[in-house]
C-alpha cells in the first residue's frame, strides 16, 4: 500500500452522501453511468451507495476527489 493511500482521512457518511448530491447535481447523471446504476440500485441509501465502503467510506472516486480537495 503506498503512503498516499494510509494518509487519506476517513469521510463521515453524512459528508459523503452530501458530497454525492452535489457532484450528481452539478454534473447530472447520465444514462448507464456509474451515477446512474448507484443511485438505481440503491434508491438513494446512503448504506447500499458505492460510496459506503466502512470504515472510511472512500468507495466513490468522485466523492474521494471532493472530499479532498
Amino acid at each position: 500500500m503506498s503512503l498516499e493511500m494510509t494518509d487519506m482521512q476517513p469521510i463521515p457518511l453524512e459528508e459523503a452522501a452530501r458530497l454525492c448530491k452535489q457532484y450528481r447535481n452539478e454534473h447530472g447523471v447520465r444514462l448507464f453511468s456509474q451515477c446512474w446504476g448507484c443511485v438505481k440500485y440503491s434508491k438513494e441509501d446512503p448504506t447500499k451507495m458505492c460510496l459506503y465502503h466502512p470504515p472510511d467510506n472512500r468507495g466513490c472516486k468522485y466523492v474521494n476527489q471532493r472530499f479532498d480537495q
